[in-house]
Protein backbone atom coordinates (compact mmCIF):
# COMPACT_ATOMS: atom_id res chain seq x y z
CA UNK A 1 0.00 0.00 0.00
CA UNK A 2 1.49 3.49 -1.24
CA UNK A 3 1.02 6.29 0.77
CA UNK A 4 0.04 9.56 -1.06
CA UNK A 5 1.29 12.72 -0.52
CA UNK A 6 -0.55 15.67 -0.51
CA UNK A 7 0.64 17.99 -2.81
CA UNK A 8 1.68 21.71 -1.72
CA UNK A 9 -1.23 24.19 -1.94
CA UNK A 10 -0.01 27.09 -4.48
CA UNK A 11 -0.94 29.47 -2.15
CA UNK A 12 1.57 28.48 0.38
CA UNK A 13 4.31 28.08 -1.78
CA UNK A 14 3.55 31.54 -3.07
CA UNK A 15 3.36 32.68 0.37
CA UNK A 16 6.78 30.73 0.99
CA UNK A 17 8.43 32.18 -1.83
CA UNK A 18 7.23 35.79 -0.97
CA UNK A 19 8.65 35.42 2.72
CA UNK A 20 12.21 33.84 1.02
CA UNK A 21 12.31 36.67 -0.83
CA UNK A 22 11.61 39.48 1.90
CA UNK A 23 13.85 37.71 4.63
CA UNK A 24 16.58 38.01 1.40
CA UNK A 25 16.06 41.63 1.27
CA UNK A 26 16.68 42.32 4.92
CA UNK A 27 18.90 40.51 5.49
CA UNK A 28 21.11 42.86 2.10
CA UNK A 29 19.49 45.91 4.03
CA UNK A 30 20.50 44.85 7.31
CA UNK A 31 24.03 43.87 5.63
CA UNK A 32 24.79 47.68 4.10
CA UNK A 33 23.59 49.10 6.85
CA UNK A 34 26.40 47.30 9.22
CA UNK A 35 28.89 47.74 6.70
CA UNK A 36 28.40 51.55 6.23
CA UNK A 37 28.21 51.84 9.84
CA UNK A 38 31.44 49.92 10.29
CA UNK A 39 33.23 52.26 7.62
CA UNK A 40 31.66 55.25 9.44
CA UNK A 41 33.39 54.09 12.51
CA UNK A 42 36.63 52.54 11.07
CA UNK A 43 37.63 55.57 8.91
CA UNK A 44 38.24 58.06 11.09
CA UNK A 45 40.79 55.67 13.04
CA UNK A 46 42.18 55.09 9.66
CA UNK A 47 42.31 58.89 8.82
CA UNK A 48 44.05 59.44 11.85
CA UNK A 49 46.46 56.74 10.78
CA UNK A 50 47.21 57.92 7.91
CA UNK A 51 47.77 61.64 8.84
CA UNK A 52 50.21 60.52 11.43
CA UNK A 53 52.84 59.01 8.69
CA UNK A 54 52.01 62.45 6.84
CA UNK A 55 54.42 65.30 7.15
CA UNK A 56 53.24 68.60 8.14
CA UNK A 57 53.61 70.39 5.03
CA UNK A 58 51.38 67.44 3.09
CA UNK A 59 48.70 68.13 5.47
CA UNK A 60 49.05 72.04 5.00
CA UNK A 61 48.52 71.73 1.35
CA UNK A 62 46.10 68.70 1.39
CA UNK A 63 44.30 68.42 4.59
CA UNK A 64 43.79 65.08 6.14
CA UNK A 65 43.08 62.47 3.83
CA UNK A 66 42.70 58.53 3.36
CA UNK A 67 46.35 58.31 2.64
CA UNK A 68 49.19 59.97 3.78
CA UNK A 69 50.65 63.04 1.88
CA UNK A 70 54.47 63.38 1.43
CA UNK A 71 54.85 59.91 3.55
CA UNK A 72 57.03 60.87 6.83
CA UNK A 73 57.66 59.52 10.10
CA UNK A 74 59.53 62.60 11.89
CA UNK A 75 56.13 62.68 14.55
CA UNK A 76 57.48 59.08 15.36
CA UNK A 77 60.67 60.01 15.64
CA UNK A 78 60.48 62.94 18.07
CA UNK A 79 57.92 61.05 20.23
CA UNK A 80 60.39 58.21 20.94
CA UNK A 81 63.28 60.76 20.87
CA UNK A 82 63.43 59.88 24.81
CA UNK A 83 63.23 55.85 24.42
CA UNK A 84 63.33 55.53 27.91
CA UNK A 85 61.05 58.30 28.92
CA UNK A 86 58.51 56.72 26.25
CA UNK A 87 59.28 52.98 27.72
CA UNK A 88 58.82 54.26 31.56
CA UNK A 89 55.48 55.99 30.87
CA UNK A 90 54.15 52.63 29.15
CA UNK A 91 55.07 50.80 32.32
CA UNK A 92 54.16 53.41 34.63
CA UNK A 93 50.66 53.28 33.06
CA UNK A 94 50.47 49.68 32.69
CA UNK A 95 50.78 49.02 36.18
CA UNK A 96 48.52 51.49 37.33
CA UNK A 97 45.58 50.28 34.92
CA UNK A 98 46.37 46.83 36.01
CA UNK A 99 46.46 47.07 39.74
CA UNK A 100 43.60 49.94 40.02
CA UNK A 101 41.57 48.00 37.37
CA UNK A 102 42.35 44.83 39.60
CA UNK A 103 41.65 46.18 42.98
CA UNK A 104 38.63 48.91 41.88
CA UNK A 105 37.17 45.33 40.92
CA UNK A 106 37.26 43.77 43.78
CA UNK A 107 36.06 46.92 46.04
CA UNK A 108 33.05 47.89 43.80
CA UNK A 109 31.75 44.18 43.48
CA UNK A 110 31.77 44.06 47.10
CA UNK A 111 30.70 46.71 48.03
CA UNK A 112 27.36 45.90 45.20
CA UNK A 113 27.11 42.85 46.37
CA UNK A 114 26.32 44.39 50.04
CA UNK A 115 24.25 46.69 48.99
CA UNK A 116 22.20 44.71 47.69
CA UNK A 117 21.73 42.63 50.47
CA UNK A 118 18.13 42.26 52.01
CA UNK A 119 19.42 41.87 55.52
CA UNK A 120 21.78 44.45 55.22
CA UNK A 121 20.01 46.89 57.65
CA UNK A 122 21.43 50.31 56.47
CA UNK A 123 21.94 49.62 53.10
CA UNK A 124 20.02 52.08 52.03
CA UNK A 125 21.34 55.06 54.26
CA UNK A 126 24.67 54.05 52.59
CA UNK A 127 23.15 54.27 49.18
CA UNK A 128 21.65 57.80 49.52
CA UNK A 129 25.10 59.01 50.25
CA UNK A 130 26.87 57.55 47.36
CA UNK A 131 24.49 58.67 44.96
CA UNK A 132 24.47 62.36 47.27
CA UNK A 133 28.57 62.90 45.83
CA UNK A 134 27.62 61.65 42.46
CA UNK A 135 25.39 65.25 42.26
CA UNK A 136 27.21 67.07 44.64
CA UNK A 137 31.46 67.69 45.37
CA UNK A 138 32.90 69.79 47.32
CA UNK A 139 35.47 70.90 44.58
CA UNK A 140 38.85 71.07 43.29
CA UNK A 141 40.46 73.02 46.16
CA UNK A 142 39.26 70.97 49.23
CA UNK A 143 40.24 67.91 46.83
CA UNK A 144 43.57 68.41 46.64
CA UNK A 145 44.13 69.70 49.59
CA UNK A 146 42.98 65.66 50.94
CA UNK A 147 45.62 64.74 48.66
CA UNK A 148 48.61 66.66 49.25
CA UNK A 149 48.00 68.34 52.95
CA UNK A 150 46.23 65.43 54.56
CA UNK A 151 47.40 62.01 53.00
CA UNK A 152 51.21 63.71 52.21
CA UNK A 153 50.78 61.98 48.31
CA UNK A 154 52.13 64.87 46.08
CA UNK A 155 54.56 63.26 44.17
CA UNK A 156 53.04 59.59 44.30
CA UNK A 157 51.64 57.09 42.01
CA UNK A 158 49.07 56.50 44.42
CA UNK A 159 47.60 60.15 44.42
CA UNK A 160 46.72 58.52 41.17
CA UNK A 161 45.48 55.03 41.65
CA UNK A 162 43.26 55.75 45.21
CA UNK A 163 40.71 58.40 43.56
CA UNK A 164 39.97 56.24 40.44
CA UNK A 165 39.62 52.96 42.14
CA UNK A 166 35.63 53.75 42.69
CA UNK A 167 32.87 55.79 41.77
CA UNK A 168 29.61 55.79 42.68
CA UNK A 169 28.32 55.11 38.86
CA UNK A 170 30.04 51.96 38.75
CA UNK A 171 28.78 50.98 42.06
CA UNK A 172 25.20 51.65 40.97
CA UNK A 173 25.97 49.75 37.68
CA UNK A 174 27.05 47.15 40.08
CA UNK A 175 24.46 46.33 42.00
CA UNK A 176 22.06 46.78 39.35
CA UNK A 177 24.29 43.50 37.79
CA UNK A 178 23.99 41.63 41.16
CA UNK A 179 20.30 42.36 41.77
CA UNK A 180 19.63 40.12 38.83
CA UNK A 181 21.23 36.95 41.10
CA UNK A 182 18.43 35.04 43.28
CA UNK A 183 18.85 35.73 46.91
CA UNK A 184 18.17 32.23 47.15
CA UNK A 185 21.89 31.58 46.09
CA UNK A 186 22.90 33.31 49.49
CA UNK A 187 20.39 31.71 51.65
CA UNK A 188 21.75 28.40 50.16
CA UNK A 189 25.38 29.41 51.19
CA UNK A 190 24.25 30.28 54.87
CA UNK A 191 22.31 26.63 55.38
CA UNK A 192 25.68 25.10 54.07
CA UNK A 193 27.70 26.76 56.64
CA UNK A 194 29.46 29.23 54.14
CA UNK A 195 30.52 32.97 55.86
CA UNK A 196 29.99 36.13 53.56
CA UNK A 197 33.13 36.23 52.12
CA UNK A 198 32.94 33.01 51.16
CA UNK A 199 29.65 33.15 49.80
CA UNK A 200 30.48 36.03 47.73
CA UNK A 201 33.76 34.54 46.08
CA UNK A 202 32.39 30.92 45.52
CA UNK A 203 28.66 31.68 44.99
CA UNK A 204 28.40 35.94 43.59
CA UNK A 205 31.65 36.14 41.51
CA UNK A 206 31.48 33.44 39.28
CA UNK A 207 27.50 34.76 37.89
CA UNK A 208 29.50 38.29 37.83
CA UNK A 209 31.85 37.79 34.95
CA UNK A 210 29.81 39.70 32.60
CA UNK A 211 29.13 42.65 35.17
CA UNK A 212 32.77 42.52 35.64
CA UNK A 213 34.11 42.35 32.43
CA UNK A 214 31.80 45.66 31.73
CA UNK A 215 33.06 47.56 35.00
CA UNK A 216 36.71 46.19 34.34
CA UNK A 217 37.00 47.22 30.94
CA UNK A 218 35.71 51.17 31.83
CA UNK A 219 38.09 50.78 35.34
CA UNK A 220 41.01 49.92 32.38
CA UNK A 221 40.18 53.07 30.41
CA UNK A 222 39.86 55.74 32.95
CA UNK A 223 43.58 54.34 34.15
CA UNK A 224 44.65 54.68 30.48
CA UNK A 225 43.73 58.05 29.72
CA UNK A 226 44.60 59.63 32.98
CA UNK A 227 46.48 62.74 33.27
CA UNK A 228 44.73 65.66 34.52
CA UNK A 229 45.71 64.13 38.44
CA UNK A 230 49.29 63.57 37.05
CA UNK A 231 49.19 67.24 36.02
CA UNK A 232 48.01 68.13 39.87
CA UNK A 233 50.07 66.11 41.70
CA UNK A 234 53.72 65.07 40.06
CA UNK A 235 56.04 67.28 39.65
CA UNK A 236 59.68 67.21 38.20
CA UNK A 237 60.87 64.93 41.06
CA UNK A 238 58.81 61.99 39.26
CA UNK A 239 60.99 60.15 36.76
CA UNK A 240 58.32 58.69 34.92
CA UNK A 241 54.97 60.41 34.33
CA UNK A 242 51.94 58.37 33.09
CA UNK A 243 51.87 58.05 29.12
CA UNK A 244 48.86 60.54 28.28
CA UNK A 245 50.22 62.99 30.53
CA UNK A 246 54.17 62.30 29.19
CA UNK A 247 52.15 62.94 25.45
CA UNK A 248 50.87 66.22 26.77
CA UNK A 249 54.13 67.62 27.74
CA UNK A 250 55.60 66.88 24.62
CA UNK A 251 52.95 68.22 22.49
CA UNK A 252 52.74 71.32 24.73
CA UNK A 253 56.57 71.85 24.01
CA UNK A 254 56.87 71.32 20.68
CA UNK A 255 53.81 73.83 20.32
CA UNK A 256 55.72 76.26 22.62
CA UNK A 257 59.04 76.16 20.83
CA UNK A 258 56.94 76.73 17.50
CA UNK A 259 55.71 80.07 19.34
CA UNK A 260 58.86 81.29 21.03
CA UNK A 261 60.44 81.54 17.30
CA UNK A 262 57.40 82.23 15.75
CA UNK A 263 58.79 86.14 15.48
CA UNK A 264 62.50 84.95 14.34
CA UNK A 265 64.64 83.82 11.29
CA UNK A 266 64.44 80.82 12.51
CA UNK A 267 62.81 78.19 10.05
CA UNK A 268 60.06 75.72 11.79
CA UNK A 269 58.43 74.78 8.49
CA UNK A 270 59.43 71.09 9.53
CA UNK A 271 58.21 71.05 12.86
CA UNK A 272 55.45 68.64 13.32
CA UNK A 273 52.09 70.00 14.86
CA UNK A 274 48.89 68.18 13.77
CA UNK A 275 50.82 65.46 12.41
CA UNK A 276 52.28 65.34 16.22
CA UNK A 277 48.69 64.90 17.69
CA UNK A 278 47.83 62.29 15.36
CA UNK A 279 51.09 60.49 15.77
CA UNK A 280 50.13 60.79 20.18
CA UNK A 281 46.73 59.36 19.83
CA UNK A 282 47.92 56.64 17.29
CA UNK A 283 50.80 55.64 19.96
CA UNK A 284 48.29 56.83 23.52
CA UNK A 285 45.12 54.57 21.71
CA UNK A 286 46.75 51.28 20.20
CA UNK A 287 47.67 49.26 23.32
CA UNK A 288 44.26 49.45 24.80
CA UNK A 289 42.41 48.92 22.04
CA UNK A 290 44.21 44.95 21.75
CA UNK A 291 41.79 44.65 25.09
CA UNK A 292 38.62 45.01 23.86
CA UNK A 293 38.78 41.77 21.80
CA UNK A 294 38.91 39.63 24.92
CA UNK A 295 36.47 41.21 27.02
CA UNK A 296 34.25 41.63 24.20
CA UNK A 297 31.43 38.62 24.72
CA UNK A 298 31.34 39.75 28.34
CA UNK A 299 30.87 43.38 27.49
CA UNK A 300 27.37 42.39 25.36
CA UNK A 301 26.58 40.33 27.79
CA UNK A 302 26.77 42.73 30.60
CA UNK A 303 24.82 45.13 28.63
CA UNK A 304 22.50 43.20 28.18
CA UNK A 305 22.01 42.10 31.90
CA UNK A 306 18.60 42.94 33.19
CA UNK A 307 16.86 43.81 30.00
CA UNK A 308 13.52 42.27 29.38
CA UNK A 309 13.50 38.52 27.64
CA UNK A 310 10.55 37.56 25.99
Amino acid sequence: MTLKTQPKSPVMHTTHIRKDKSQIVINAVTYVLVTIFCLMCILPFWMIIASSFSSEEGIRRTGFTLWPADKSTFSYELLFRSPDQMIGAYIVTICLTAVGTLIGLFLISMTGYALQRKDFPYRNGIMFFIYFTSLFSAGLVPFYLLITQTLNLRDSYLAILLPLLMSPWLIVLMKNFVKAIPHEITESGKIDGAGDFRIFYSLIMPNLKPALATIGLFLALSYWNEWYYSSLFLTTKVTYRPLQYHLYNVINKVASLKNSVAGSNVVITDLPGETLKMATAVVATGPIILLYPFVQKYFVAGLTVGAVKG
